[in-house]
């Protein structure tokens, strides 16, 4: 069990083991010794389901990652290959089987696709001329995985660019899988709402999935009372804004990677007394984030000014707590603070890991330039000058400043002004271009179509009024003990959380002007509950799910509306992907190759 999936008010263990009872079924199906050969972006996913020693129950006894060319020696009955649907994939997997042919091995192969089959890949291998050598071809539904007590993803890592820029509403379709999937295990959700147009497409299929699963009524008491669905592009501004959270600036600086966090050893050395200056470490001190560890669960959501202080005073606690020993006489005593040890040194270890973290993010959030670029995202925030070029970011360009720095700026000046003027948009471009190649011209097309870079039409700019209504700007936040969701980007409210605040009280209703300016439709839809099952609830439980991406700070603000003692309701948070500014632009960037002749 992973305790720390169900500490709240939905246990997020009954889907992990869900998901953890099909692989043992596929695997069992796969008779005798095997061999996983993995599609390496599904290794970390499949980490949060079952760790090597479930896998090794099975008969699992190597484990290689997916290469072109030959596979590694194993003395193995079968050969499993874990996979994503992709073409480019089907032909690494069909290189890797002939030359096991060649070799005349006589093993079983089978191929797991993650989270669907596809009739293509299928058709590639036939191609390719080895799917007759499948005995096993399967699909493993791995939808919506839970990394937290309150927090599911899919980490689909292109959904956002896949809808928006290519129209492909694959990942929006595994949404709306993913939600029934749910619903199986947790009950029917009476009360749908949704803003924007994927939204709308998600509901829609999962409304006909449930009419074409009419017979089949499960009699759960529904756990969650309203699902809401946001789509990423109603609130644009928000993942381009920095993280002013602890977790937030850790993924901002380091990057999140399915609950790990890479780091520089050297804080992270323990100097015995009288030892010399010994070889620093180089490999990046590897740490796992998440609630099961007591004081970051305290500390993740934080705003980072506030950390310092809570560290602090727990270091105080703890050298007291140790100090205790000289005050143990009687053998009970002994035997009691003997037993309280493991605990108090784990709970000093954390401690430690924190303060090192703390310093390294420290010496990047006091720099000169870090409170620039800050300062610039305010301004445009609260709409100072927004629209001519900024002095700032003519700067960076000219110091060659690292491009996705200066394309999220570029981007949050375009939505905080409802896209920039024909002169201004054409100057950065160019400055853009001449400096670091013409070959980002097709990135600079697909922030254009995603609609984070834009010319201003005759409209007007939306967003003053959009940020009076909403609240979006706070000019006296309380970053040490806050009492508005503010707090996470010190002063920035975000706009999707509000909408998620609002929604509860007063309504939507009170917001419909508002409402009519963002992007896509907005709706309420309502599910039959199986008689019996309606209950009156005084604490509500609401599934926000982004399609497109969720920031830390996001999920912080929801975390600090659930712990709010007159809100009476509770969030878990459910995204196609776990984002911060950078990765989400990343997504975004094409580079122009060279020609091959």
């Amino acid at each position: 069990m992973a305790a720390h999936l169900s500490y709240g008010r939905v246990n997020l263990n009954v889907l992990r083991e869900a998901a953890r009872k099909e692989l043992r079924e596929f695997l069992d199906r796969c008779a005798g010794s095997k061999a996983i050969v993995w599609d390496e972006y599904l290794t970390g996913p499949f980490g949060l389901i079952a760790q090597y020693s479930l896998l090794k129950e099975h008969e699992v006894e190597k484990m290689f990652t997916l290469k072109p060319g030959s596979l590694p020696p194993a003395d193995v009955k079968n050969i499993i290959f874990f996979v994503r649907p992709k073409l480019e994939i089907m032909d690494i997997i069909a290189g890797n089987v002939k030359s096991e042919v060649k070799q005349r091995s006589h093993r079983d192969f089978h191929i797991l696709f993650v989270p669907r089959r596809s009739l293509l890949c299928e058709q590639r291998l036939e191609e390719q001329g080895v799917l007759g050598s499948f005995i096993n071809i399967d699909q493993y539904i791995l939808d919506l995985i839970p990394y937290d007590g309150d927090l599911l993803s899919m980490e689909s890592e292109s959904a956002f660019r896949e809808c928006y820029l290519e129209n492909d509403q694959t990942s929006l379709y595994h949404a709306a899988k993913g939600l029934m999937t749910l619903q199986a295990l947790y009950g029917t959700i009476p009360q749908i709402y949704g803003k924007g147009e994927c939204a709308r497409h998600v509901a829609n299929m999962m409304l006909r999935m449930k009419r074409e699963f009419a017979g089949s009524q499960n009699q759960i008491l529904p756990v969650f009372d309203t699902l809401l669905l946001l789509d990423r592009n109603v609130d644009l501004l928000t993942p381009l804004a920095t993280q002013l959270t602890y977790e937030g600036l850790i993924d901002e600086i380091y990057g999140i990677t399915n609950g790990y966090a890479k780091l520089p050893p050297e804080k992270f050395i323990q100097k015995k007394q009288g030892e010399g200056g010994k070889d620093l470490p180089t490999e990046p001190k590897k740490l796992q984030l998440n609630s099961a560890e007591e004081l970051y669960a305290e500390i993740r959501d934080k705003n980072f000014n506030a950390v310092g202080a809570v560290l602090s005073k727990k270091a105080k606690i703890i050298s007291a707590a140790f100090e205790e020993r000289h005050n143990a006489k009687t053998v009970g005593e002994i035997k009691q603070f003997v037993s309280q040890l493991p605990h108090m040194q784990a709970a000093r270890s954390s401690l430690a890991n924190h303060t090192s973290i703390a310093e390294l993010i420290k010496d990047i959030t006091t720099s000169e330039a870090f409170f620039d670029n800050l300062t610039v995202e305010q301004e445009f925030m609260t709409g100072v000058d927004t629209d001519k070029v900024n002095t700032y970011i003519e700067d960076c360009i000219a110091q060659k400043d690292p491009l996705i720095k200066i394309l999220r700026l570029v981007c949050m000046q375009s939505v905080c002004n409802n896209g920039l003027k024909q002169k201004v948009l054409d100057y950065y471009k160019r400055e853009i271009l001449q400096t670091y190649g013409y070959e980002h011209i097709l990135t600079l097309n697909n922030l254009e179509k995603a609609g984070l870079l834009k010319l201003q039409t005759n409209a007007r700019n939306n967003y003053p009024t959009i940020r009076k209504t909403l609240k979006l700007w706070m000019d006296d936040v309380n970053e040490q003990n806050p009492n508005d969701i503010s707090y996470v980007y010190s002063g920035y409210a975000p706009l999707s959380v509000r909408l998620a605040q609002i929604l509860v009280r007063p309504g939507w209703r009170s917001i419909e002007e508002v409402l009519k300016m963002l992007p896509g439709p907005h709706f309420e839809e309502r599910q039959q509950l199986p008689s019996g099952l309606h209950k009156k609830r005084e604490n509500r439980t609401t599934l926000i799910f982004f399609l497109g991406g969720v920031t830390y700070a996001e999920i912080a603000a929801l975390r600090f509306l659930s712990q709010m003692e007159e809100g009476g309701t509770e969030y878990i948070i459910a995204s196609t992907k776990l984002i911060n500014g950078t990765s989400w632009i990343k997504s975004l960037m094409d580079k122009l190759e060279a020609p091959p002749f």
